[in-house]
């Protein structure tokens, strides 16, 4: 576990507490974490299980492959830590995270992050704790660790400081409703391929012209939601 006065607050319930810090011990997160940007205290779920076998979960109601983690050890658990943060469950079934919804957690005190494991948990402590489902695509993980690594590392990089130039996160893609326009740097040519000349002229004004012209461009081809999203809003 790792703590800090202040900053943004990470608690991870888990049943693979080793996990962590992982990916987020290194780099701009680590170094942010070593520094106090933000903390991290991971809390073993298992710890929750009142049980001589540390039980988790049990065979769904119902009928059906796999195990579901019980609602009574998540709660114990949950009610352990919980103290006003937003609780987020990473969930293949949850709204789909965004950059907004990052800006805002980054914005907040912290935040609980529930790791789900087998089939999932029951459907009760959800309801009853009041968890935000979050998922991070369509596609399905071994658990919900990953997922929250990846969420936090969104989280951590937009705290204050921790980028060296917080203009970095704004231009970024998604920031401002579109992809992120082409990088190139020296050499001037490479294989064959030259950077392309607006890039090399010095005028400012067309450089910026050139970028948001190449985020439009790609928006439209690569992702047609967003590229509609952004239509619209430009007609407001």
């Amino acid at each position: 576990m790792t703590t800090t006065e202040g900053g943004f607050h990470a608690t991870v319930l888990t049943l693979y507490p080793e996990m962590f810090p992982g990916p987020l011990g290194v780099s701009l997160a680590g170094k942010a974490l070593q520094d106090g940007a933000w903390s991290l205290e991971t809390v073993q779920i298992r710890d929750f299980a009142t049980d001589r076998h540390r039980m988790v979960d049990d065979t769904p109601a119902g009928g059906g492959a796999g195990m579901v983690m019980k609602a009574d050890v998540l709660a114990r658990a949950v009610d352990h830590v919980a103290d006003g943060r937003p609780k987020l469950y990473m969930s293949p079934r949850g709204k789909p995270l965004s950059q907004v919804r990052v800006r805002e957690l980054a914005a907040g005190p912290g935040a609980i992050f529930l790791c789900g494991r087998f089939e999932g948990v029951d459907e009760r402590l959800i309801e009853a704790r009041q968890f935000e489902e979050v998922s991070i695509g369509d596609y399905i993980l071994s658990g919900g660790e990953t997922a929250a690594i990846v969420v936090l590392d969104a989280i951590v990089r937009l705290l204050p400081g921790v980028m060296g130039n917080a203009l970095s996160g704004e231009t970024e893609s998604f920031e401002t409703g579109l992809l992120e326009h082409p990088h190139y740097t020296k050499p001037p040519e490479w294989e064959g391929r030259r950077i392309p000349d607006v890039l090399l002229s010095g005028n400012h004004g067309t450089i910026d012209k050139w970028r948001r012209a190449e985020a439009e461009r790609l928006t439209e081809e690569r992702r047609p939601d967003l590229w509609q999203a952004y239509r619209a809003s430009l007609k407001k």
